[in-house]
């Protein structure tokens, strides 16, 4: 019934590489996804394999029987698999793009011309950044090197003596050069930093060592990202957490990948230096090893090598009233990003900001970003003499850096900043502003399912309500009030939050379903998620399947539910859309007897969430706005272009069309709701 998380991610991740090899997707858009699947492995193998890492070795030493490490080796295996795969489809790509005359250069494939060219660019540009790391036994070099930076391993020669150096290619340059034709033609040529730096080995080491000759290969790895705050109650928790990012700057490593042509006797220093185990995964590759970079890839020719722009829609609610509260007031409202603009939050905020009836703004914030136009107006807010509370989310995984930043200016501005509950992370996605409308208290409530971050309402698919629901917006501010004293628990007529109702109050949904199909009715359940791994949950979801309850889900990354077992879940569907969006939002439908209720939430179907974190769901009453999101479910489910089975094997299996007409959800979803704002406009 259940199937390993952590296999179920990389199968998620496998889709991800699906779409790089997708010929229909534009040969930029395809060599962009590369990036995002080797981004995501980076972090897979700092922290889940991580994980599993420490409980092997922990089952080791107890002498327990070692199930962790047969699932390390099953890992292993597929991350190979993948690397393999990875490989093929980079050599596909790069034919495409030579069809394009879009070409990657290699040391050996410069003219003189572009030869002298580099070398001149080299010397002015970027030698000032490099500085190698000389390999001896003073130096371990596990000291030496940096968790995903990609280095190259130099051998200096002279006779028969070896000796090695290491260099780091700078992350603060371009990892793309443009290299000028040799005759003016019209092809377009790249070379990586990485290339760069191996051309020009003799700038670096001439002049301060004698050799013969000179050879480098690629290399990246992977350290534990896991780090303890402590117990220390007299200690600040900014302070804990300076100290436990530089636990993770220490961390245990957990992979090394190599340019395969790495002689053999290198690869055993660097396993032996580097502290890799048996249980470690050790994996070889091509020249070049930060292919997080292709993330970023430069379009040197025109729009029609990357996907078609969707321009962002207008809500007509917001273009038709004179500020957001008067809009807000004729109703709620759903923006969708990021079909819709994510001004619309950030106008929210700035006109809260100046408005001399608003008297408070309450806002979480999980992940930010950089050069924010919210942080800014809740500054310019303290700035009017408005009361601003910021609970910020300081273990936010790899934003913490960014978090503490901002707490910073926060704090300077006079902005009260909270830090959650030590035992939970604060993951919901809640604005709560405060009016004084005609001597009277109103309140205004934006709950969504994605961060308030400018930037990734570009890329992610989320759902934010807003609302003047006076009962619903009373417990939105109850949750501050629970963040800030836990042991003040808000009484939830309306929301679910977590870790207080949300589990529960699925739970009897779901309950309640199986008792419609008892008593003749139909039973019937359709939620989209991220991902699923609730033991729990799933023995509902599979009780309910045997009940005769129709079950659809759509579940974007790691699912351990194994749909279409007979006698077990027969009755569940699962499928999963990678595209160019990250799907993002969670929508849930129950079809209660006909009077179906729908909810959007900051939550997916993880112990963790359900658990372990703040998190709230919002119901949505409006019947219009329920419509429109039952709609986008039923887009979503239709896919068979995007869309892929999730089976017991999890073999990533493309919907199957037939003779059906071809739907991608994506557009399909924008084009309703651009339908939605001109039929209501």
């Amino acid at each position: 019934m259940i199937f390993p998380k952590e296999l179920s991610w990389l199968s998620f991740n496998e889709r991800v590489l699906q779409e790089a090899a997708d010929p229909r997707n534009p040969i930029v858009e395809r060599i962009r996804f590369m990036g995002i699947f080797s981004n995501n492995q980076d972090e897979f193998f700092k922290v889940r394999v991580a994980n599993l890492r420490r409980q092997s070795l922990l089952e080791e030493r107890r002498g327990d029987p070692l199930e962790t490490r047969k699932l390390l080796n099953k890992i292993q295996s597929k991350v190979r698999r993948l690397s393999i795969e990875f490989d093929e489809i980079y050599e596909d790509i790069q034919a495409e793009l030579r069809k394009r005359k879009i070409f990657f250069l290699k040391e050996s494939e410069l003219t003189e011309k572009q030869s002298a060219w580099l070398k001149h660019r080299f010397r002015n540009k970027i030698l000032r950044h490099i500085v190698p790391i000389l390999l001896n036994e003073k130096r371990p070099l596990q000291d030496s090197l940096e968790s995903e930076i990609s280095y190259l391993i130099v051998q200096l020669k002279k006779g028969a003596e070896l000796n090695y150096a290491v260099i780091d290619v700078p992350e603060r340059l371009p990892r793309f050069v443009n290299v000028p034709p040799d005759r003016g033609t019209a092809r377009n040529y790249f070379m990586m930093m990485d290339e760069v730096i191996r051309h020009c080995l003799d700038d670096i080491f001439g002049g301060f060592f004698d050799y013969d000759s000179l050879d480098a290969w690629s290399m990246k790895f992977s350290r534990d990202s896991r780090y303890v705050l402590g117990e220390d109650h007299e200690q600040s928790l900014i302070k804990k957490m300076s100290e436990g990012m530089k636990q993770r700057m220490n961390g245990e490593p957990v992979r090394l990948t190599y340019d395969r042509t790495m002689p053999l006797a290198i690869r055993t220093m660097l396993r032996e230096q580097l502290g890799f185990e048996d249980v470690d995964t050790v994996i070889p590759g091509g020249r070049y090893r930060a292919f997080r970079d292709f993330i970023d890839f430069p379009n040197p020719i025109g729009p029609h090598l990357e996907f078609r722009k969707l321009p962002a829609i207008t809500s007509h609610r917001f273009a038709d009233t004179l500020n957001v509260f008067e809009a807000i007031d004729g109703g709620d409202i759903l923006l969708h990003y990021p079909y819709h603009r994510f001004s619309h939050f950030t106008e929210f905020v700035r006109q809260a900001a100046f408005d001399p009836s608003v008297t408070a703004i309450q806002l979480n914030i999980y992940r930010i970003a950089a050069n924010s136009r919210v942080a800014e107006s809740l500054i310019d807010a303290a700035r009017n003499g408005k009361f601003i509370s910021v609970n910020i989310e300081l273990t936010a995984r790899f934003d913490e850096q960014q978090n503490l930043s901002i707490t910073e200016k926060f704090v300077e501005a006079g902005i009260r900043v909270t830090f959650g509950i030590p035992s939970l992370k604060v993951h919901s996605k809640l604005c709560v502003v405060s009016r004084e409308v005609q001597g009277k208290e109103r309140l205004y409530a934006v709950i969504g399912s994605g961060n308030f971050n400018e930037k990734t309402a570009q890329l992610y698919t989320d759902t934010a309500l807003l609302t003047s629901h006076q009962a619903i917006c009373k417990e939105a501010r109850s949750v501050f009030t629970f963040i800030d004293q836990s042991y003040r628990q808000p009484k939830l007529k309306h929301l679910m939050v977590s870790p207080m109702n949300t589990r529960v109050g699925i739970s009897m949904r779901i309950r309640r379903e199986m008792e419609n199909v008892a008593q003749g009715g139909t039973g019937l359940i359709r939620a989209k998620m991220n991902n699923l791994d609730d033991d729990k949950l799933i023995a509902d979801l599979c009780e309910a399947s045997q009940a005769g309850v129709k079950i659809e889900l759509m579940v974007r990354g790691m699912c351990t539910l194994k749909p279409g077992v007979p006698g077990v879940s027969t009755n569940i569907r699962i499928i999963s859309i990678i595209d160019r969006y990250l799907e993002h939002s969670r929508i849930l439908h129950f079809h209660n007897g006909g009077d179906s209720e729908v909810f959007i939430s900051s939550a997916d179907w993880m112990t963790r969430n359900l658990d372990d974190r703040v998190e709230v769901t919002a119901p949505i009453y409006d019947e219009k706005l329920k419509h429109q999101l039952l709609s986008i479910l039923d887009l979503q489910f239709k896919d068979n272009y995007k869309a892929r089975i999730i089976n017991a094997n999890q073999n990533n299996k493309y919907v199957p069309r037939g003779n059906r007409r071809s739907v991608r959800s994506q557009q399909a979803v924008y084009s309703l709701i651009k339908e939605f704002e001109e039929k209501t406009n």
